[in-house]
């Protein structure tokens, strides 16, 4: 790469902050005199929204990942939908905010400017504009043209790290926004001007939403965690002040209040956690609105969103909206203690089941009035229309995402085909390619760990593991359902199914890592229960056993075809490691458990030496600086030309002390790692021991316990920029000549590597880009297509993205012809009946139904042995019994008769 285009971090930073300060002096100028220049005619805007960050003299290309698509929906971000017109959608993902057109399903994409994130978004009334509010150090507001998407006027300075919230007046003249954490500082902005007209500290705690009045234009709300707030816009002695005032919730509980609605007459309407409707008037409570007979409004939160024709609408996490009549709430009065007033619906409209509304945004044409679109925190974007007519149409579910963060994501190894897991409990499969979903199923519990079995198991490629939260290991079959033999006249829907083939419970906790052995013989998971259970592979998986291990298992690696013994490598959150000898699947193992006690292992137990790190690096730096003071002295000596001179005396300096030896507790949780020969292996930690990843090894002692081992690394690679920024997963290409890894910020690294670097000497420079939310959107699942042309990433934040190794247009050109191949269904599939499930998520675990199994066993020998030994007693007792008779009818001289024996001595039987 050429000088000019190599850039560091903070020389970007610096770059872009000029630019932007420049621009902001040249905006404010034009602003002035009234003039509509755009904002990219000063810098470049392009650099601006698409240049990722790349170590300084370094050979890598500066466009290296081209963002393909983006498949995921952050539905639990407050807020997170806003329309800007009849068939434009916006909404963040990650660092990204999507356009997306609801008729053609395309998307646009605009990239956070700071690189810091996006706090939130807010259409403009006029839907000509929009606010993007960062997130980051001294974030900006950026307002965009639409449909341009040329940024146009940029407001400073009115928060510390993140906005939470932002809203236009009703004409859109001003700009109230609300900061997040530390300083929840409330600002108004005559945003054209780009000044700041107002500002205070809105409240100490969490902020969820602010509003004007749009009937009071003085008058503004704003609500959150506990709290409702009201605010007025008050001409003081020292000018325009914003003054507050703290809703009193009197003898009603407090509670988290997401949505309000304004009245014309300066109430306020609230929403509350148990599902009820708050009536505000002044800063105090009037009156709790419910249902009659002391019903719920909602079940759950609810939210009022809109006053319409005479109705109040509420939406709820119960997936209804209800409309209420506007003028029985504002005149409501309670009726004697209670402070209710009791209150039916006008209209109400059920969307669905299993849906959980959170926020509502309303189309701004005239002819379209009614038509809204719904935010489902479900995983779902729904478009309503809230006519509530004999006419109106069933609520449409345009798109439906995963909810929540993503457990599991692998690819296929012979076709551009990805699947996914989520605690929302679907598994789905993607054409990762034609960037479309193809199917998703539903279980009764949510999938925490996902594998795509490899073709030395499938030769199509059509198995997939998944592990569950209740411990339940599922194997689904992939398949055309268009290829199935079926009975004439009925027609397969879809283009790809899942088809469950078996299901088993190994352990009793989620299941958090499956992997197959590198021959394909045995199949290992790994639970939260500190279990490794080992499987059979063929038409049916039959179990072989489990291990036991220090602390819940993170994951799980088999040794590479290099090494040359089989080993599992099994990596524990707590930092143990162990590595296991596979059991051998032939051997039959009667007994009463499935434990493997017998297994041949390894262990080690990570200890922090990082301390000691940052101390050898201390001592190196002050002497570094020693030996340049000594080398100037002398230099100034030889200056002097006087070499009899006696050398200057240095002051004496007073050191500081050295970095004292630090030892976390409780230890650094472990995050990922890899074999790099056999008995050595990288680790990744997460906390205080980020910023290295450490070469480790098997300690020939292996007699201690592995809980109370203390192993260091004997080597350690320092990651730049990472001392707070863990890797949390990794993958290499097929070639081992890149190292992509996701880190715990949420970004994506591509280390290049010189091939057969197993010692990772050559991870040096590297290329990274910011695309998952920063705070939350850890980074967890990276991986490459079979190809190796494409790269997808999941995050906690629930978004997952495609990215090209190709330029768009040469991906284009080169795949424009290609689709993924759903595989076709094995002979005989629909005749086959279903496998059975696991639905009981207390169903015992395989190792519990063997114990169970061997219980009632014993029991059923013990109940037999004691129906035998009745048995023998009842046939003495019937001889006795006739001893009895005969001694009874033998004459009385030589009849036996009973005697009393002292305790302890033989008694007679008579």
């Amino acid at each position: 790469m050429s000088e000019e285009n190599t850039t560091t971090v903070g020389e970007q930073t610096e770059k872009r902050e000029t630019a932007t300060q420049d621009n902001g002096e040249v905006m404010q100028h034009e602003a002035e005199n009234g003039s509509t220049k755009q904002l990219s005619e000063y810098y470049n805007y392009e650099e601006l929204h698409s240049r990722p960050y790349i170590t300084p003299d370094s050979e890598i290309p500066e466009n290296l990942l081209h963002l393909c698509h983006s498949f995921g929906y952050d539905s639990g971000r407050r807020g997170n939908l806003q329309l800007l017109d009849d068939n434009t959608l916006i909404f963040i993902a990650g660092n990204l905010l999507v356009l997306l057109d609801v008729s053609t399903k395309e998307q646009r994409y605009l990239r956070s400017c700071s690189g810091g994130g996006i706090g939130t978004i807010k259409a403009h009334p006029s839907k000509e504009c929009f606010a993007v509010a960062e997130k980051g150090i001294q974030p900006n507001i950026i307002m965009y043209e639409y449909p341009s998407l040329r940024p146009f006027c940029i407001l400073r300075g009115g928060t510390e790290r993140a906005y939470c919230f932002v809203d236009f007046n009703q004409d859109g003249s001003l700009l109230a926004s609300v900061g997040a954490d530390p300083d929840y500082m409330l600002t108004l902005w005559d945003w054209r001007r780009e000044e700041v007209m107002l500002r205070c500290k809105a409240i100490s705690q969490e902020v969820y939403r602010v509003s004007f009045s749009p009937y009071n234009p003085g008058l503004l709300t704003s609500s959150g965690s506990g709290h409702i707030k009201f605010w007025k816009m008050a001409d003081t002695y020292t000018g325009l002040k914003l003054q507050g005032l703290m809703g009193n919730f009197g003898k009603t509980a407090a509670t988290d209040i997401k949505g309000y609605v304004d009245l014309p007459d300066g109430k306020v309407v609230s929403g509350s956690d148990w599902g009820n409707l708050l009536l505000w008037e002044g800063n105090a409570i009037k009156v709790e609105i419910c249902r009659k007979g002391g019903g719920k409004c909602h079940a759950g939160m609810v939210q009022p969103f809109a006053l319409e024709e005479g109705q109040l609408m509420t939406i709820g996490y119960d997936g209804v909206v209800r409309g209420w009549d506007f003028e029985s709430i504002d005149t409501a009065d309670s009726t004697g203690d209670s402070g209710r007033f009791e209150l039916e619906p006008m209209n109400e409209l059920l969307v669905g089941h299993n849906v959980c509304l959170s926020s509502v945004v309303k189309s701004s044409q005239p002819s379209d009035s009614f038509i809204c679109f719904a935010q489902d925190t479900s995983g779902a974007i729904w478009k309503l229309d809230l006519s509530f007519t004999y006419t109106t149409p069933d609520p449409e579910c345009l798109f439906t995402f995963h909810a929540g963060a993503i457990q599991g994501l692998d690819v296929s190894r012979i076709s551009h085909l990805m699947a996914t897991t989520t605690l929302d409990r679907t598994v789905k499969v993607f054409d990762f390619l034609a960037k479309r979903e193809l199917t998703s199923s539903r279980f009764n519990q949510g999938g925490t760990a996902l594998s795509w079995a490899p073709t030395l198991v499938n030769q199509i490629g059509s198995l997939l593991v998944t592990g569950f939260e209740d411990g339940v290991v599922r194997l689904l079959e992939l398949y055309d359902p268009q290829r199935l033999n079926v009975v004439t006249g009925r027609i397969p829907k879809g283009d790809a199914k899942l088809r469950l083939k078996q299901a088993f419970k190994p352990h009793r906790a989620p299941v958090t890592a499956v992997a197959y052995e590198r021959n394909g013989e045995i199949l290992a998971t790994g639970s939260s229960d500190s279990t490794v259970f080992f499987f059979t592979v063929g038409e049916k998986y039959k179990p072989i056993g489990f291990v036991r291990v220090p602390g819940p298992v993170q994951a799980l690696e088999w040794t590479p075809h290099s090494h040359g013994e089989n080993r599992l490598l099994i990596l524990c959150q707590s930092g143990h490691v162990v590595e296991v000898h596979p059991p051998d699947p032939e051997v039959q193992r009667p007994g009463i458990t499935f434990h493997l006690p017998e297994l041949s292992s390894r262990a080690f137990r990570f200890r922090s030496i990082k301390s000691r790190i940052k101390r050898e690096q201390e001592i190196a730096r002050r002497q570094a600086a020693k030996d340049e003071k000594q080398k100037e002295r002398e230099e100034r000596l030889k200056e002097s030309k006087q070499p009899d001179l006696e050398p200057e005396e240095d002051e004496e300096e007073v050191e500081e002390e050295l970095p004292s030896i630090f030892i976390p507790k409780p230890p650094s949780p472990l995050y990922c790692g890899f074999y790099s020969s056999p008995g050595h292996f990288w680790l990744s930690m997460g906390g205080y021991d980020s910023g290295f990843l450490y070469h480790c090894q098997f300690s020939e002692e292996q007699d201690q316990d592995p809980l109370q081992r203390q192993d260091e690394p004997f080597d350690f690679l320092p990651v730049l920029n990472a001392d707070d920024d863990p890797i949390r997963s990794f993958t290499f290409s097929s070639d081992r000549q890149l190292l992509l890894c996701g880190m715990h910020s949420g970004s994506i690294r591509v280390y290049p590597l010189q091939p057969g670097d197993h010692s990772l000497s050559s991870m040096q420079a590297y290329w990274a880009l910011s695309v998952h939310d920063n705070q939350y959107g850890h980074l967890r699942h990276i991986r490459c297509s079979y190809d190796d042309l494409l790269v997808l990433t999941a995050g906690d934040d629930g978004n997952f993205f495609s990215f090209s190794l190709l330029p768009p247009e040469e991906l284009k050109k080169g795949m424009q012809r290609k689709k993924a191949n759903v595989p076709s269904p094995r002979v005989g599939l629909e005749n086959e009946a279903l496998a059975q499930d696991i639905e009981d998520p207390a169903a015992c675990s395989i190792e519990s139904e063997k114990q169970k199994l061997d219980k009632d066993r014993l029991r059923r020998e013990a109940e037999l042995k004691i129906a035998a030994k009745r048995k023998k007693l009842a046939e003495l007792n019937k001889k006795f019994q006739q001893l009895l008779i005969t001694n009874q009818s033998l004459p009385e001289h030589v009849r036996l008769k009973p005697e009393v024996r002292t305790p302890g001595s033989l008694s007679s039987v008579f």
